[in-house]
């Protein structure tokens, strides 16, 4: 008889079993991620009705694959650049409700009486909301063109990043059993200064390779080649001491940076499913129902306190961002629910052994619950905003509104700030990448020198100049490059900043210094490490200036090609999510559109709808703030302004012939300007400054004296103070500023 290895007939049951859950759960219009916690529940060593997995070990190490590939995928949607872009509400609304909800985790486990580790690893699983389930949500609720999904969206971009640097975190915490401030610390800086370096490094390699590999990429090589770079960094992850998970992680967002990204996801979404199934059924296996009934009353203590919790904190985070409280509220309880990295944190606690048998099923059963809650919590969140509203004092009222408005408005920055940041970005970048190249010859390629090439101070003397050639350049950029050369020179000539300028000078060639001798200590006496330095900045500047110029000029502009490539590739741009009520929505027309030979003036777009059509994108023709007797035409796509209520009323209008598109235009935007005393606007009427002939932008509105004045007359005049709100390109609105 044939011998069926255990893992084989494991790997047949687990994979039958979730099959059939998923059937059902898409018959009854579920998340399938609970119906694989359910098969795993059924074929888990605590569920004998049916057959039951024998090799548990083994399928152990399947589902570590199955969370390389989930993280893997999910930085495939990240994106560093989505990151920056996601703008400062965001980011303070997200990191608001992550640290609330660490604290009223870590608080609840305690007021349970569970252990210290149980209650921090209780917080870290609760801060994380699911991306998955939301979007699902929104889809199903028609809401993703609303201006607080902007919000939302934004949001999860950021919790993705503080979640990875949770796992860092928890994972110091469990080694030492204890808060240690400075290793806390020094894990922070590690992280930080691991994610630059591969992150540039991977910018300037991976879209290169790519590119020159471009003619021998077909599906199945895009495949491997794909998965083989996911796992070189899930390799050099763990040997900087970082968690598999945060490679496949870093190389997810490096390649979601490339134009082949859409076909990587594409490509690998069948792998991604089929792991992404053994890990969810692995995490139903841990679940013993006897400790669900045992521990039903910390589940819904549990339960309750995530929707409440994150509803509060994310609200808090939203307002003290400057939005308004209708979009505070349906952030809010958007977010009140947790999801897949809060399953990967408690594997985390398990993996470790630091956590309780009991607590991996409590957050599996509050996830469930809080997945089913998640669509009414978006669905009523207008009534239970009404209900707040009414009981909100009209001074609070007013003065968030004042306070939303004032956060809002657009603020010059000036000259000496955006020195001074470009300067330390400058500096952090060149430190970084020599910093890397130091380590990865000191640590790696030091060995193969001394053991194939030369030992003793032959050795070390070649490993010396190698390394100085490698960071050549960025020492060079360290110290001698212009940066924001036309910002630099108009201070300079400003005789009170001129010490200042000089101070920030020294303070590179210092750092210079100081990486130099370094690198020098780990082979010469404290002595030589200070001396030759000087004398190694000194000729690289005298002789190879211009050279390592040349050469790190190449590199950035490299750089910089590999990182735009795919924005500039792409027809499509990410969406501008703008302030006040009004923002930017897309619309597609249809070949079959009423609309369709019919001028915008004819369809009463603003007159009966209230609405503005700012863009026409007809190919790759660019249809910049169109007049009403602008025709439509099939597969126009719209870029349309409005608030929530307009653009909802205008897509019923529609919808039979035109379907909402996610946005992702970022250069053609929604932004406001404030007039002062040296603004160009100041005394002019719209028409005398012939926006829209000329710039092919649109004045959307005008707050005056606390009144909004939406679509104003060609013939409205700008006064002082008045805040303005403009739709068009981004360097049109940068010059208007």
């Amino acid at each position: 008889m044939i011998h069926l290895p255990p893992l084989i007939r494991d790997l047949a049951l687990i994979l039958g079993a979730a099959g059939f859950t998923t059937l059902i759960f898409k018959k009854l219009k579920q998340p399938v991620v609970l119906g694989y916690i359910i098969a795993g529940i059924l074929v888990g060593p605590h569920f004998s009705i049916f057959p039951t997995i024998s090799d548990l070990p083994n399928i152990q190490i399947w589902a570590e694959i199955g969370v390389i590939f989930l993280l893997f995928g999910l930085g495939l949607e990240f994106s560093f650049k989505k990151l920056t872009k996601v703008g400062g509400a965001a980011s303070i609304t997200a990191i608001t409700e992550v640290l609330g909800m660490l604290g009223i985790g870590y608080v609840t486990g305690q007021l349970l009486g569970w252990s210290h580790m149980d209650s921090l690893f209780l917080g870290g699983i609760l801060s994380i909301s699911s991306t998955t389930i939301i979007i699902r949500a929104f889809d199903e609720l028609g809401v993703k063109n609303q201006k607080f999904a902007g919000l939302v969206f934004g949001a999860l971009i950021v919790e993705d990043l503080v979640a990875i640097l949770l796992m860092v975190l928890l994972s110091t915490v469990s080694i030492s059993q204890q808060f240690e401030g400075a290793e806390m610390i020094s894990s922070v800086l590690k992280l930080g200064f691991f994610l630059v370096l591969w992150f540039v490094a991977g910018i300037l390699i991976v879209p290169s390779f790519l590119r020159r590999a471009q003619k021998l990429m077909s599906s199945e090589t895009i495949l491997i080649v794909s998965l083989s770079l996911c796992l070189m960094m899930v390799l050099l992850a763990t040997e900087a001491g970082f968690s598999p998970a945060l490679g496949a992680f870093i190389m997810g967002s490096i390649l979601a940076e490339t134009t082949y990204v859409h076909k990587i996801e594409h490509i690998i979404q069948p792998v991604k499913d089929l792991f992404g199934a053994i890990f969810f059924v692995s995490v139903g296996m841990l679940i013993d129902p006897q400790v669900l009934v045992e521990y039903a009353g910390p589940v819904v203590i549990i339960t309750i306190v995530t929707i409440v919790g994150k509803a509060i904190s994310t609200l808090a985070g939203a307002l003290a961002a400057g939005q308004t409280l209708k979009h505070s509220v349906q952030a809010g309880l958007s977010l009140s629910q947790i999801g897949e990295f809060s399953f990967i944190i408690a594997t985390l606690g398990v993996s470790l052994k630091v956590t309780s048998d009991f607590l991996y099923p409590i957050a599996v059963a509050v996830s469930a619950i809080t997945t089913f809650t998640t669509p009414y919590m978006i669905k009523y969140s207008i009534p239970i905003y009404e209900f707040i509203q009414k009981r909100v004092p009209t001074k609070v009222n007013d003065a968030l509104v004042k306070y939303s408005s004032s956060a809002q408005t657009v603020s010059s920055v000036s000259e000496w700030k955006e020195l001074v940041r470009s300067f330390f970005i400058h500096i952090g970048l060149n430190v970084t990448l020599i910093l890397g190249i130091f380590l990865l010859f000191s640590k790696v390629l030091s060995k193969i020198i001394y053991s194939n090439i030369a030992s003793g101070a032959t050795g070390v003397a070649i490993t010396l100049v190698l390394t100085l050639i490698c960071a050549a350049p960025f020492l060079w950029a360290l110290v001698s490059k212009k940066i924001s050369y036309g910002i630099y020179s108009k201070l300079w000539s400003n005789n009170r900043l001129r010490g200042a300028i000089i101070a920030l000078e020294v303070v590179r060639y210092v750092i210079g210094l100081m990486l130099i001798g370094f690198l020098l200590k780990q082979y010469f006496s404290v002595g030589i490490a200070i001396a030759i330095p000087t004398v190694i900045i000194v000729v690289l500047l005298a002789a190879f200036s211009s050279r390592l110029q040349i050469l790190y000029n190449f590199i950035e502009k490299k750089f910089l090609l590999n990182l735009n490539e795919k924005e500039l590739n792409d027809s499509k741009k990410n969406p501008a999510i703008a302030p006040w009520d009004a923002h930017i929505a897309k619309f597609s027309v249809f070949p079959h559109s009423a609309s369709i030979g019919r001028t915008l003036l004819e369809i009463g777009v603003r007159e009966k709808h209230g609405v503005t059509i700012a863009l026409i994108e007809r190919g790759d023709l660019k249809i910049k703030a169109p007049d009403g007797n602008e025709k439509l035409y099939p597969y126009d796509k719209l870029s349309v302004i409005g608030t929530d209520e307009q653009l909802s009323k205008f897509k019923d209008i529609i919808e039979p012939s035109m379907s909402t598109l996610p946005d992702d235009n970022e250069l053609f935007l929604l932004q406001q300007i404030e007039v002062d005393k040296d603004s160009s606007l100041l005394n002019q009427s719209i028409r005398s400054l012939g926006i829209r002939g000329k710039a092919k932008a649109v004045i959307v509105g005008v707050e005056r004296n606390g009144e909004r004045i939406l679509n104003p007359e060609a013939s409205f005049i700008f006064n002082e103070g008045d805040i303005v709100w403009v739709a068009g390109d981004q360097n049109v609105l940068e010059k208007l500023r």
